[in-house]
């Protein structure tokens, strides 16, 4: 199973490179310092609050960076405006400004990714599946017992996978991979921010790596989007083709002991599991062990509404785990 993992940059988003990092680097700072916190709901959530005729404009720093909120320069302290306008993350709207990036939490770090709404073709998204994705590699930590010397995320968005991986495993050589050049950026950035080292390398898949890794993470796109944006389209059967390749590659690239914790979607279909059902075709000759569970049963419920899921009971958050 193949699929095309290249992405045109869309000409009016934020591209790799085009905003300044140095700048959102000194902001992230300036913004912990006054206590700035923010969890990502989904984009449904967001919409909904945002809606909201008192929420039509920020009033404080969540608003701008949480919240994505048109806004006058006047709510932000001197410090934090004249940084974002160094950042070149700032556009001019009929009424006032926007922030072109956000800032959420996670745990104690912090990850500047795309500001909502993420249309752009090279949108890096942050959200609920990011926290799930988090959680599920925390718990893998935990029962971790064998060294980690080399791991990767695949498709690393904001670098979340990557920073917890080198902040559980402090003497590991860490990359992340992505085919978008401004989520890229991103991982770099927050990984500085975040006091953590990464390597972040454009790849498709492990294209542009040599070797195998004692750890192989990922928490890919699985979804079957119209617009087939980059951080939301899975390809293949139900949105499932993205994350059923990177379980063939990882096959073949795991050291003896090495595991893959993959966290995606699958679309269940008549109380089957389609997914799972291509998952154990693919690990009918592989001699290691492995674990599959549902995390959450019923994720993005207004996805039933579109016509590739006509035939879909619900979409539920599942981990698988290999090891080698």
């Amino acid at each position: 199973m193949s699929q095309n993992l290249s992405t045109r940059l869309d000409e009016n988003s934020i591209q790799g490179e085009n905003f300044d990092s140095e700048a959102l680097f000194r902001l992230a700072g300036a913004l912990r310092a006054r206590g700035y916190s923010f969890t990502t709901p989904t984009p449904a959530t967001h919409a909904l609050v945002n809606a909201r005729p008192e929420n039509a404009f920020a009033q404080d720093l969540r608003g701008v960076f949480g919240w994505s909120r048109e806004f006058s320069p006047s709510i932000l302290p001197r410090e934090i405006w004249d940084l974002l306008r160094e950042s070149r993350a700032l556009s001019e709207t009929e009424n006032g400004f926007r922030a072109l990036v956000r800032l959420s939490s996670l745990g104690d770090c912090v990850f500047w990714h795309s500001a909502y709404p993420t249309t752009a073709s090279d949108a890096v998204f942050f959200g609920p599946d990011t926290y799930r994705f988090a959680s599920a590699l925390q718990e893998f930590f935990a029962r971790r017992t064998r060294p980690v010397r080399r791991a990767i995320d695949i498709g690393c968005g904001a670098g979340p996978g990557a920073i917890l991986c080198a902040r559980n495993f402090a003497d590991a050589q860490v990359f992340g991979a992505d085919i978008n050049n401004t989520a890229l950026q991103f991982t770099r950035l927050n990984a500085r921010i975040n006091n953590t080292k990464i390597e972040a390398r454009h790849s498709n898949l492990l294209n542009a790596f040599e070797g195998n890794f004692d750890l192989i993470v990922a928490n890919p796109p699985y979804l079957v989007d119209a617009s087939q944006r980059a951080y939301r389209h899975g390809g293949g059967p139900l949105g499932a083709g993205l994350s059923l390749q990177i379980l063939e590659t990882a096959l073949g690239r795991l050291e003896k002991g090495g595991v893959l914790v993959l966290y995606t979607g699958a679309a269940m279909c008549d109380g089957h599991d389609p997914f799972w059902e291509e998952c154990q075709k693919r690990l009918r000759d592989f001699s290691g062990r492995w674990n599959y569970r549902e995390m959450d049963p019923d994720i993005f419920g207004e996805e039933l509404e579109t016509p590739a899921y006509n035939a879909c009971d619900r979409i539920a958050a599942v981990v698988l785990e290999v090891e080698n």
